[in-house]
């Protein structure tokens, strides 16, 4: 009888193959899962309720409704953090990726050697925000900086660079080219999975190299142009450490990243509520552009497979 009842204990926590399979996998994304409900999903739905309340931080919440939106509306630092970081953005990102698909064309050649260009290209991106800022602070000293030092070879005057109004925000724009090592890298891997005998029958019909890259490359690189120019907005628009570390939003707010006033109003100010609700407001303006380009991707953006499936048709 005993043995019996052990028996169909057994059976009734055995399980199938396909059961065991879905089990250990669910093991192995638990780590992520943890994580993601914990330390994204998780402060994402708490920071959404914060933003409903006047949140002082050191003291408990208090429900205010949506009086922390329409004070952004009449807060005069909103639309500034708002211009600052669209132009730094706008200009930052086209500048960033022609440079990356310049950089990716000239290391895209079988020489000797080149396997340590790529590395010595790459190798900037691998270090920290903090590290990086307080090299170029030294790069842009308007006494003994290198970029100055190279204007009076040339007879023009030095230039304020991180304490003038007029180029505090241009030099961090310069800045953010120190990082372009990861998209060359990702734009060579696109150049290199270009099928060579396109080339070959641009050469037939007669192109130029102009008309190779016009006809040939750019269109074939349209899938890599989407993922950087979607992974370059969501990071600049959230641009922070540079402004923070050399500039403090300064001078007169030339370089108050959107970022930055967040970070004041949260952690100087004390008004996490407040801070909540710019949260959500950036995350809703980079959804919305992020649509956008996901929208307008069918119109520019080629793929070799369903220009095969057009062809069929």
């Amino acid at each position: 009888m005993a043995v019996a009842e052990v028996s169909t204990e057994r059976k009734w926590f055995r399980l199938s193959s396909s059961d065991r399979e879905n089990l250990d996998g669910y093991l192995f994304i638990l780590p992520w899962l943890i994580g993601f409900f914990g330390l994204t999903l998780g402060p994402m739905v708490a920071s959404l309720y914060y933003s409903l309340t006047d949140y002082p931080l050191l003291s408990g919440a208090t429900w205010v409704g949506l009086a922390n939106y329409r004070e952004l509306l009449s807060d005069r630092l909103f639309p500034t953090a708002l211009r600052v970081t669209f132009v730094y953005s706008v200009s930052s990102i086209p500048l960033g990726m022609s440079l990356a698909i310049l950089l990716a064309l000239l290391l895209n050649v079988r020489i000797r050697g080149i396997l340590a260009f790529r590395t010595v290209y790459y190798l900037p991106t691998i270090l920290g925000g903090v590290a990086v800022s307080l090299i170029w602070m030294l790069l842009f000293s308007a006494n003994f900086g290198l970029f100055n030092w190279l204007l009076e070879l040339v007879g023009i005057q030095p230039v304020r660079w991180l304490t003038s109004q007029r180029w505090a925000l241009w030099a961090l724009v310069l800045m953010s080219l120190w990082g372009v090592g990861g998209s060359v890298i990702i734009f060579l891997a696109g150049l290199q999975n270009i099928p060579a005998h396109l080339y070959e029958s641009a050469k037939i019909d007669g192109a130029n190299t102009l008309q190779e890259f016009r006809f040939v490359t750019i269109p074939q690189l349209t899938p890599t142009i989407f993922f950087s120019l979607v992974m370059g907005i969501i990071g600049a628009l959230q641009t922070f450490t540079q402004s923070f570390i050399m500039t403090g939003g300064g001078p007169n707010n030339a370089t108050l990243f959107y970022v930055l006033l967040l970070y004041r109003n949260a952690f100087q100010y004390f008004r996490m509520g407040y801070a909540s609700a710019m949260a959500w407001v950036l995350f809703v303006i980079i959804l919305v552009l992020t649509l956008m380009v996901f929208q307008s991707s069918p119109m520019w953006v080629h793929y070799e497979a369903s220009l095969r499936g057009g062809r069929r048709g």
